[in-house]
């Protein structure tokens, strides 16, 4: 009796251990939801701004290349460590974003995307980096 208990927690605790697992994954991989606050976001820098160019690409050569890759492409040497897409910086669908959709999803994150807010508190550094981003369109 105490063998056949041992053995339906064990198959329980397996099966709840793979659900949750199922549903984390299927929830990284649906949309994004941005607060209305982030889509009406407007950039505190000029998209012309030099910071682009230097604190842009040195924050995010700094943060986010291990993952998305130099070029923006998702290839980063992290990249295929991870359950989630690391997204395309230069496809259609990524460029055709408003601006502050894409601060939020660099900056708050979720899942396997962290959150950047404390390592890059600057507002301008964070727009640097979301133009910057911006610029490997193809």
């Amino acid at each position: 009796m105490k063998n056949s208990l041992k053995l339906l927690l064990i198959v329980l605790a397996a099966l709840a251990f793979v659900t949750l697992n199922l549903a984390m994954t299927q929830k990284a991989n649906d949309p994004w939801v941005i607060p209305a606050k982030y889509k009406a976001m407007k950039s505190t820098i000029k998209a012309g701004d030099p910071s682009i160019n230097t604190v842009g690409k040195e924050l995010y050569n700094q943060h986010c290349r291990s993952c998305h890759g130099t070029k923006g492409l998702g290839d980063g040497p992290k990249a295929k460590n991870l359950k989630t897409s690391t997204g395309d910086f230069s496809s259609k669908a990524f460029q055709d974003q408003a601006d502050g959709d894409i601060y939020y999803q660099s900056f708050v994150g979720r899942d396997e995307m962290p959150n950047f807010e404390k390592k890059i508190a600057d507002e301008g550094d964070r727009w640097a980096v979301v133009y910057y981003m911006r610029a490997m369109k193809k």
